[in-house]
């Protein structure tokens, strides 16, 4: 079979010929449709985590279930399932018990620590495979299954309210969604941050009530509380330490800074400010099962509609090179129907 693997020296990605997986007790194997390509999967072709070179990439994929081991319950032959960055939990520990399973300290991720989703079969652990709703376009379901899921979880980390202004720093493929989930989920308004015009204006298309171009203002956070009083929450998917910073200024006293974008600086941010007007700093990652079901709900119900273009899994390396360069618009979706020319 054919799958995108990180190259020998971890510095970038390849398409191999692949054996076919296995599955064993509790899995189930999928043959996949689509698998979306994510800035992750960058930092995990470069090694940035630690090299994995051969590991199979992609945590945003879908496809539907051929076959399950004998003692498999919660699967079944043509079931539509996801193959997430949460592969799997221990179960067991205070994470896993207390809705937190994505913190678990023995996690699995696909495409990192397991083979992932760039391939076209893969083995999931059944009961961790989250069914697609009816109506849900797959390709679109492969960008929520990473992308939408880690924006809802983080809108929601944040304390998001109707009427209330929540400022989305990063246009992109996550940036795009998070707006989407902010007004269209939350009944929130929403200011876009970018350096990127059309970004910014696919920003507006979905639905941002205003727009900032970072490289065009002086003082992005002075703007931001002048139009709104300063934002109640910020959700920060660029990978810049600016934007972080940015955000602590651009919320109001009691505000919530929502930390997604993976830079790989350190934040600068005021003691004195976090502490006076009791800022709030909160990483969020992913989300667990029930959050991706949900957001995968609000897709079939059409309040959120990824921007997704399909590329044939031999462009892999391509688009990891656009990725790269930051040119890509919304989110790009490895196609493994063989469909895609």
């Amino acid at each position: 079979m054919k799958a995108v693997v990180v190259n020998p020296n971890s510095t970038g990605v390849e398409v191999v010929e692949h054996a076919l997986p296995k599955i064993g007790t509790g899995e189930a194997l999928v043959k996949v449709e689509y698998c979306g390509v994510c800035h992750t999967d960058l930092h995990v072709s470069h090694g940035d985590f630690g090299k994995v070179p051969g590991r199979i990439l992609g945590h945003e994929g879908i496809g539907i279930v051929e076959e399950v081991a004998d003692d498999v319950t919660s699967l079944k032959p043509g079931d539509r399932v996801s193959i997430a960055w949460f592969f799997e939990g221990c179960g067991h520990c205070e994470y896993c018990t207390t809705g937190r399973e994505t913190l678990c300290r023995s996690v699995k991720n696909a495409g990192y620590s397991v083979d992932g989703g760039m391939s076209e079969y893969a083995v999931v652990t059944a009961d961790y495979a989250v069914k697609v709703p009816e109506g849900l376009d797959p390709a679109h379901a492969s960008s929520i299954t990473c992308a939408g899921v880690t924006t809802y979880k983080a809108i929601k980390e944040g304390g998001a309210a109707p009427g209330q202004w929540i400022a989305v720093y990063g246009a992109g493929g996550l940036g795009n969604l998070a707006i989407q989930y902010a007004k269209k989920v939350f009944n929130a308004h929403v200011v876009a941050i970018d350096i990127n015009d059309d970004k910014l204006a696919l920003a507006k298309e979905v639905g941002a009530d205003f727009t900032i171009n970072g490289k065009e203002v002086e003082d992005v956070a002075a703007l931001i509380q002048e139009k709104t009083g300063g934002c109640h929450s910020a959700c920060v998917t660029a990978v810049s330490k600016v934007a972080f910073n940015q955000a602590v200024d651009s919320v109001r006293a009691g505000g919530t800074v929502v930390a997604v974008g993976l830079p790989s600086e350190m934040m600068e941010v005021s003691i004195v400010k976090t502490v006076l007007d009791g800022i709030k700093i909160v990483g969020s990652l992913v989300g667990t099962r029930k959050d991706l079901e949900e957001a995968f709900q609000f897709g079939a119900e059409g309040l959120v509609v990824p921007i997704v273009q399909k590329r044939p899994v031999e462009q892999a390396p391509d688009v990891f090179d656009e990725m790269e360069k930051g040119i890509i618009q919304g989110r790009m979706v490895l196609d493994f129907t063989g469909e895609t020319v």
